[in-house]
């Protein structure tokens, strides 16, 4: 394939605000979140294999919790956790039931968790690969992606249909020597093209994926029959309407943060937004008018506070720095990334006695109330209560005229 055509297929790419560059690998502050949630998740994995915990099944696991971070990032990752499901009939794959399997799985996660260089990693995966696992495929990949984003490309069916379609290949899902293979030619393509695209490998996959699932013409393929090209035209009409949805969820994301913002201060309290949404704005009040530049330093490690400075809104008691109230606003899919922030505050600084909220759709109630009561997350301890978006924005001024605390949002906070 002449050069120029890959670069033009790239600049195509990434210009179109619908495809995944624009709208998943740059612009898209849930992403760069999903990082630590998903690394503190295997952490917690590893953990609980270790200890022997770890259940004989995907519900109710810590792996689900990974797994459900990794899917929330839509488009690329959507059906990312199927693999893991448990099949009883099939009895994949075999780190339920199996112990030394279980065992040799969490041993896998640990290393790859600690490697230093992209090398030890292949060394891994060839390790697990020689256990034969049945069911434990390159799937894996998914999760790989998350530690280390230089090293390892997320693997999935639309990617590898892209992949073949480009590079005009026959590779395989479900075999590790496959993924390998196909991870070379993909580090090779992303050396060379990599300034027009990241050393993240997630912008190359975006790519591919959005080959795969038809959204981009591959160069050569311009005169495909009037029938392709008109399927094409609804997949690119309806990927256009999910971004406008999204675009939507973000409006609705930074109306509750200003919200809490303006009742926080009115109730006496410093307020920080997260670190990463300080220059947003809404209805022409900038976050940065309102919300401290940064979150005073706390007595935890780097790591962790790292963490409590991505959690949406924080009431702080002025003068001390302790926070009083954290909330997450949650959208279509970000529940468990923000109940994973949320605990891991209240566990780092047991001493400042923190109620946590979760802001969420009226529509999704009864899902939050399912969330909430997973043993997964009861097992923390830790309680969280949640707010209908459509209550905080109608009591909104009220909250701010006539409280005098944060206990007055317990006049609109529901409990499971």
């Amino acid at each position: 394939m002449p050069a120029i055509s890959l670069i033009d297929l790239i600049d195509d790419y990434k210009r179109n605000p619908d495809l995944t560059y624009q709208s998943w690998f740059l612009h898209n502050e849930d992403r760069l979140k999903a990082f630590r949630s998903i690394r503190r998740g295997v952490l917690q994995v590893i953990s609980d294999i270790k200890e022997g915990s770890f259940p004989n099944d995907f519900k109710g696991s810590s792996l689900e919790f990974v797994l459900s971070c990794v899917t929330e990032q839509k488009q690329v990752f959507e059906g990312a956790s199927h693999p893991f499901y448990w099949k009883p009939k099939l009895r994949i794959p075999d780190i339920y039931e199996n112990l030394d399997h279980k065992r040799y799985f969490g041993q896998f996660l640990e290393c790859c968790l600690k490697a230093t260089k992209p090398e030890t990693v292949v060394s891994e995966i060839n390790r697990l690969d020689a256990y034969k696992i049945k069911g434990l495929g390159p799937a894996v990949a998914s999760i790989l992606y998350f530690l280390h984003p230089t090293w390892v490309p997320p693997f999935n069916t639309a990617i590898i249909n892209g992949y073949n379609r480009l590079f005009n290949e026959k590779r395989k899902l479900g075999s590790w020597s496959e993924y390998l293979a196909i991870r070379d030619k993909m580090l090779a393509v992303n050396t060379e093209y990599r300034h027009v695209l990241s050393n993240d490998l997630g912008a190359l996959a975006g790519l591919l994926f959005e080959i795969g699932a038809g959204n981009l013409l591959v160069p050569g393929l311009a005169d495909q029959p009037l029938v392709e090209r008109e399927k094409l035209e609804k997949q690119l009409s309806k990927r256009h309407k999910e971004v406008v949805s999204e675009q939507q969820e973000e409006q609705t994301h930074s109306e509750m943060q200003y919200h809490l913002l303006t009742i926080g201060r009115a109730l006496g309290y410093d307020v920080a937004a997260a670190r990463n949404d300080i220059s947003r704005q809404y209805n022409g009040h900038s976050f940065s008018f309102l919300s401290l530049p940064s979150l005073p330093a706390l007595p935890v490690a780097p790591e962790t506070a790292q963490t409590i400075g991505l959690i949406d809104i924080v009431w702080l008691e002025k003068g001390t720095g302790r926070i009083i109230c954290a909330f997450e606003v949650e959208k279509s899919t970000s529940i468990y990334s923000g109940i994973l922030r949320l605990t891991d505050l209240t566990c780092s600084l047991p001493d400042h006695a923190t109620t946590l909220y979760l802001v969420v759709p009226d529509s999704r109630r009864k899902e939050v109330e399912m969330q909430l009561t997973r043993p997964s997350i009861r097992q923390t301890n830790t309680p969280i209560r949640y707010i209908l978006m459509s209550d905080l924005r109608t009591h909104c001024d009220a909250l701010c005229r006539f409280g005098d605390s944060h206990r007055v949002l317990e006049r609109i906070a529901r409990s499971v």
